[in-house]
């Protein structure tokens, strides 16, 4: 096989062939390449079946909550439902957006890992540039705690509590959490591709 950006590779080859299913795979930290490939591939499915779900499988360490974000904004934006597959772990950024995925279609395979724990961010410079950076850390913590009790049904206090140091969940227990809708073991027991279906 030639070497070069013409050919593609195998697993470029497998991706490229899950998104002609509508599917989509997380499989990596959250970053900015990658964001803008999820909200891209998004996009793309969206414009060419408005009324398809697709489906997110996410297994993911976290990563950026602004790249992150785009793909959570991209996800409200399309017409089309997304539903969400934990796989592995999804953590952090990878939890959020699990959970952000339509209610009713956020599954976790039975042996996934979900954490979620408070924002982080390396803080350096001048007094001034950390007293900024302080203060948009905790306006950053805030609106994941609202953005997560929203998609939960807890409350923000119970998020700001729970997430302040890392807190995991098995599959069931991401269930009773309210972060998933659904522990599925087989794609028989996944609820129906369609939006409006059950």
């Amino acid at each position: 096989m030639r070497s070069g950006h013409s050919v593609m590779s195998l697993s470029d080859s497998v991706y490229e062939r899950l998104l002609q299913q509508r599917i989509i795979v997380l499989g990596q930290q959250v970053d900015s390449e990658i964001s803008n490939r999820i909200a891209a591939q998004m996009l793309l499915l969206a414009a060419e079946d408005p009324e398809t779900d697709i489906q997110l499988y996410i297994n993911s360490p976290g990563g950026s909550v602004n790249d992150g974000m785009a793909v959570f904004d991209t996800m409200n934006l399309i017409p089309c439902d997304v539903a969400t597959f934990a796989m592995g772990m999804a953590a952090s950024m990878g939890q959020f957006l699990l959970s952000a995925g339509t209610p009713g279609k956020r599954h976790a395979l039975p042996h996934a890992r979900i954490m979620m724990h408070q924002p982080s961010g390396g803080i350096g410079g001048t007094e001034a540039d950390i007293t900024i950076l302080a203060e948009q850390l905790r306006r950053t913590k805030r609106e994941m705690a609202e953005l997560i009790a929203q998609h939960t049904g807890q409350t923000p206090e119970t998020i700001e509590r729970d997430s302040d140091r890392d807190r995991w969940f098995s599959a069931q227990e991401a269930k009773d959490y309210g972060f998933v809708d659904h522990v599925v073991s087989h794609v028989g027991r996944i609820v129906g591709s369609q939006n409006g279906s059950a």
